[in-house]
């Protein structure tokens, strides 16, 4: 006669074992990275896409053994976010220099 397997302990997870996943090491830097993108500093954006890309990449491999994933999309949407506004930044200085040397250009070559 066989009998019922015994249910899991109090506390026990389905994805391998006690209490919550661990967090990713670079969750919490990655959020701040992608907020002081977004707010301060534009150049921390592309750091923060990128780092953060990786750490979501990180997170899906491991098999639900690390956590974190929210923190780690934010920072990475922050960090989306500001390297957009910095390439637009960018294109609108070279817009302003552009037109500044034709009308620089212009108004010399009619005298």
């Amino acid at each position: 006669m066989s009998y019922p397997p015994q249910p899991p302990p109090y506390g026990y997870q389905a994805y391998g074992g006690y209490g919550p996943p661990q967090e990713h090491p670079q969750a919490t830097m990655i959020l701040i990275l992608g907020i002081l993108g977004l707010v301060f500093c534009q150049i921390l954006g592309p750091v923060a896409w990128v780092t953060g890309k990786k750490a979501l990449n990180e997170i899906d491999a491991s098999g639900g053994s690390l956590g974190g994933r929210s923190n780690v999309m934010v920072g990475y949407v922050c960090g989306i976010i500001a390297s957009v506004l910095i390439i637009l930044g960018i294109l609108f200085v070279a817009l302003f220099v552009v037109l500044g040397l034709v009308g620089v250009w212009s108004s010399s070559s009619t005298y």
